[in-house]
């Protein structure tokens, strides 16, 4: 996560092989899947929006195979970003 527009730009071109001017959000996640960055561009320039979950995970869609990328509509980008609470481990009781 420690890259930042042109370091996502050149991942989104190498990696995904896509335009990250074309207009299109490329959502970039760590392994712990606590953290995720979202890169676009608009009109004149990158923007790049960078969300950490506390004591959260985010749930992310299944690929097909050994892909590294999956294309999302808005309302799945959304819930995404929701992320989701941990469970504990341990059961509290009052």
């Amino acid at each position: 996560m420690r890259r930042a527009f042109d370091g996502l730009a050149l991942a989104t071109r190498q990696v995904l092989g896509e335009d990250p001017q074309s207009g299109a959000l490329f959502l970039f996640v760590n392994k712990r899947v606590n953290r995720v960055k979202v890169l676009w561009w608009d009109r004149n320039g990158y923007c790049l929006l960078y969300k950490r979950l506390h004591r959260a995970k985010f749930v992310l869609p299944v690929g097909d195979g050994d892909r590294s990328s999956v294309r999302i509509d808005g309302q799945q980008l959304a819930t995404i970003l929701a992320g989701v609470e941990n469970r504990s481990k341990r059961s509290r009781t009052p």
